[in-house]
């Protein structure tokens, strides 16, 4: 949200401070503001919004906790309208979806377009990044992959009348998605595409309701050996890889905030993230619990 400065004389003076106590970032007893930290609504984007949130607090910090808002526009619209202040975004979706701008494949110059790009058009801030490349893929099973020999994207194409999809939300209109794929390696009509949520979409194909669904490189389910991810061999997604984007606004405010920020982000690659994930997808534990236990690994809570 654009920070909105009130010209106050007289009368005006006590409804702006009035504004001023109700909105924006209130500063806690520690003199710091408030900050309120996003997720979207995947294992991953709740595990890495709880690390910045106990990050934070314990950085002295009162965090406001706004996780599990949706997909990529809701988060995105969220932080634009200043109802959160920052959450953890992915460079590739930050470069093709929000500021739709072609793929590229170099990690250092998709980071800098989108880090520009933000601030030029947003007033949005791109922290570091972490390590995780947390690109997007499409996955089967062991069975369905040896009976039709698919282990490219390649290979869809041809074989995608005989396959089900098991998409997820905004994965068929979004251009690093079906929409981009078609274009990219050729029509692939699939016998049928069914939405689900992010959190059955591999129990799904293991049960033999569906063939395909979308996959995530870091995603925990790939630990087991009856899926395949298959091969992007054409390269058609770029680099996705995660970091925290900051309100303007707020960075000016405080810019101890990114500083507490980027350390944490300093800490998190991909093997990582896929073992949080798994913790949480697999082996059923609270991803708050996995966020606290990952920070006390790192020496990162006092």
């Amino acid at each position: 949200m654009n920070k909105k400065w009130l010209v106050v004389t007289g009368i005006v003076l006590g409804a702006a401070l009035t504004l001023s106590a109700c909105g924006g970032n209130s500063n806690s007893a520690s003199g710091k503001p408030t900050v309120k930290v996003g997720s979207k609504n995947f294992t991953e984007s709740l595990i890495l919004g709880e690390v910045y949130s106990l990050a934070l607090e314990n950085a002295g910090y009162k965090v406001e906790r706004k996780l599990n808002l949706g997909g990529t526009l809701v988060a995105h619209e969220a932080l634009k309208n200043g109802d959160i202040d920052l959450y953890p975004e992915y460079t590739g979706t930050g470069l093709i979806n929000v500021l739709e701008l072609p793929p590229k494949s170099d990690a250092q110059e998709v980071y800098d377009e989108v880090a520009q790009g933000y601030k030029d058009k947003f007033n949005l801030i791109w922290l570091e990044p972490t390590d995780a490349n947390d690109s997007q893929g499409l996955v089967t099973t062991k069975a369905v992959a040896e009976k039709y020999n698919l282990y490219k994207i390649s290979d869809l194409p041809k074989l995608a009348p005989e396959l089900r999809l098991a998409a997820v939300p905004e994965f068929e209109e979004r251009e690093d998605g079906l929409l981009g794929l078609n274009k990219f390696y050729g029509q692939s009509d699939f016998k049928s595409i069914k939405l689900y949520d992010y959190g059955v979409k591999y129990r799904t194909i293991l049960a033999g309701e569906a063939d395909v669904t979308v996959g995530f490189t870091t995603d925990g389910d790939l630990t087991n050996k009856d899926l395949v991810l298959l091969e992007d061999d054409k390269h058609f997604w770029p680099p996705y890889y995660v970091a925290p984007v900051l309100r303007g606004e707020l960075n000016e405010q405080d810019p101890e905030i990114a500083k507490v920020l980027n350390e944490v982000s300093a800490k998190i690659d991909s093997e990582t993230v896929q073992g949080l994930n798994a913790e949480v997808d697999i082996d059923k534990k609270e991803y708050a619990d996995v966020a606290k236990e990952f920070l006390e690994k790192e020496g990162l809570l006092k």
